[in-house]
């Protein structure tokens, strides 16, 4: 048997989480999603099948930041920021297979600093 890849076990990871994890109109979900050199966090209505907010480091204002913990930071404000403008308070956080810790952990922290609770 062929052993699977990182990103199949992430996957599968994910899929699991997601069968727990949902948002809904009154608590959205906040999705992470992190590449090598990019990280992207989303707000999203499962029900409507919606996203709500969004941030991510390929943003003119916010670009060359998104590979290490500080861009991750940004990102994490910066989408809490946009979510309130929306009336937004209350998420369930969706670290998308990714283990909790660097730059997810980074961008949660600072998502709730800016005013977000999970």
């Amino acid at each position: 048997m062929a052993q699977d890849s990182r990103r199949d076990i992430r996957l599968r990871i994910h899929k699991r989480i997601r069968s727990r994890v949902s948002g809904t109109q009154e608590r959205p979900r906040l999705a992470v999603f992190r590449s090598v050199n990019h990280i992207y966090a989303q707000v999203i209505d499962d029900q409507q099948g919606h996203t709500l907010a969004a941030a991510a480091s390929t943003e003119k204002d916010l670009r060359g930041k998104g590979g290490n913990v500080d861009g991750a930071k940004l990102i994490g404000k910066a989408v809490a920021e946009r979510a309130k403008e929306k009336g937004i308070t209350k998420v369930v956080f969706d670290r998308g297979g990714y283990l909790y810790h660097g730059r997810i952990k980074a961008l949660a922290d600072a998502a709730r600093e800016a005013g977000l609770e999970f």
